[in-house]
């Protein structure tokens, strides 16, 4: 009887010893709590720099008269970027499939529809920790949403609300899902170079900003631009806009490091500093070129910091974050003060002035800023000067990918129904005439 309890005991314990590192496996593969938890929270904040932060931001750059068509174009791009994004977006940037070859630095897939996914699949991060895997692609799925519609600052008050709804499909496709996938998936073109983007320096901001260029020459200056003046009708919204996007900005950048870990700190404190030089720059910019520093210097100037740091959040020090913000300021600047009226466009609220100069601005400067003598992460074993080369790379490669992509996008949308509102409509504003409303009654 003893004996046969004590062979039970025995492979008992034989089946448990077995079977421990099949546990330890499995222990591995279950999401950290509070990693999940703060992914989850960093992607409602990215949800809340659309709307309401972006609507009110552009909404309220607008005349009164487009206020409500700005908001509801934000509204709907990030609406229909969500549901291209689980259809397709998803697997083209991030799919479990793999592909050999050229084609695999550009697209992935096998993910469609969000194929393969449950409740317990999980996603990997920058450790040996994991997240669940439909926070990791809720998470990019904001990525995604407002991308497309940072390219609305570009086009604001004269682009048709179908043109709208035809172009942003197709963009996704062709522009930004093969742009995410070439930084952020392993076995992308510039993933596998070395590219240092933490939070969307290449793949959201010059991405955007240099398609709002295109489709701003595709369309044409607005009717009595520049000689009109088109002042903000709500400075006081816009500011309000501005507050909602600088907090939402947490969860873009310090989200990006996919845990609650030290990085994630670092990309918070990077995301408070860089931002706060910025904004007080452009003021002093401000005054020095002999105006009063304004409200509308000082959002510009908190929107080109935070732009600049988002490559960097990460990949930076919070002194190197500093000098990368003012920096961006001084950039941004000139671009929207000075270079937009040489070269006569109506980039209407600046998208490309600031979302593409401070992108490209912050894309370079990661370089530097990552390095250990300004007090960046990097350990130096990849050379400032090689180190440039990458980065500068990736931003001739976004540049040109963004740019041609947008062009035969904008003309497929205009061969098909065309991408202006009519000059009566212009005339009368894009509120009533597009959406039967008014913001202010």
């Amino acid at each position: 009887m003893i004996r046969n309890m004590l062979c039970g005991a025995g492979a008992l314990g034989a089946a448990l010893f077995a079977a421990a590192p099949a546990l330890a496996q499995d222990a591995a593969a279950v999401p950290n709590p509070g990693n999940n938890a703060w992914m989850m929270t960093a992607t409602v904040l990215v949800l809340m720099m659309i709307l309401p932060g972006l609507a009110l931001f552009y909404g309220g750059l607008t005349r009164q008269k487009n206020m409500l068509s700005t908001m509801t174009q934000v509204g709907a791009t990030a609406a229909l970027a969500m549901l291209i994004w689980v259809m397709w977006g998803y697997s083209l940037a991030f799919g479990d499939t793999t592909y050999d070859g050229t084609l695999g630095w550009f697209i992935s897939g096998g993910s469609y529809f969000l194929a393969g996914t449950d409740a317990s699949s999980t996603a990997a991060t920058f450790t040996e920790e994991v997240i669940s895997k439909y926070v990791f692609i809720s998470f990019q799925m904001t990525f995604a949403a407002i991308t497309a519609a940072l390219i609305l600052g570009a086009t604001a008050e004269r682009l048709k609300f179908s043109a709208l709804m035809a172009f942003v499909p197709i963009w996704l496709t062709i522009v930004y899902f093969p742009i995410a996938h070439m930084v952020w998936a392993g076995g992308g073109l510039l993933y596998e170079d070395g590219a240092l983007d933490f939070a969307g320096g290449t793949v959201v901001h010059i991405n955007a900003g240099v398609s709002g260029l295109v489709l701003a020459y595709l369309l044409g200056r607005r009717r009595g631009y520049p000689a009109e003046p088109m002042p903000p009708h709500s400075m006081t919204l816009t500011m309000v806009g501005t507050g909602l996007l600088w907090v939402g900005w947490f969860g873009f950048n310090a989200g990006s490091a996919l845990e609650a870990d030290g990085s994630a700190g670092l990309a918070m404190i990077n995301t408070f500093v860089a931002t706060a030089a910025a904004a007080l720059a452009w003021m002093v910019i401000e005054r020095l070129a002999g105006h009063k520093g304004s409200a509308l210097g000082f959002c510009s100037g908190v929107i080109a910091g935070l732009v600049a740091v988002t490559p960097a959040a990460g990949n930076s020090g919070p002194f190197g974050a500093i000098l990368l913000g003012i920096l961006s300021s001084t950039v941004c600047y000139f671009a929207v003060a000075k270079v937009k009226a040489k070269f006569g466009y109506d980039d209407s609220l600046d998208a490309f002035g600031i979302h593409g100069v401070g992108g490209i601005v912050g894309a370079i400067g990661t370089a530097v800023v990552y390095q250990p003598f300004l007090g960046g992460p990097g350990d130096g074993s990849t050379a400032l000067g090689a180190q440039l080369g990458v980065q500068v790379f990736s931003v001739l490669v976004t540049i040109a990918w963004a740019g041609l992509g947008t062009l035969v996008a904008g003309l497929i949308v205009k061969a098909l129904v065309g991408l202006r509102v009519s000059e009566e409509t212009e005339v009368d504003g894009l509120d009533i005439s597009e959406h039967g409303e008014r913001a202010y009654n």
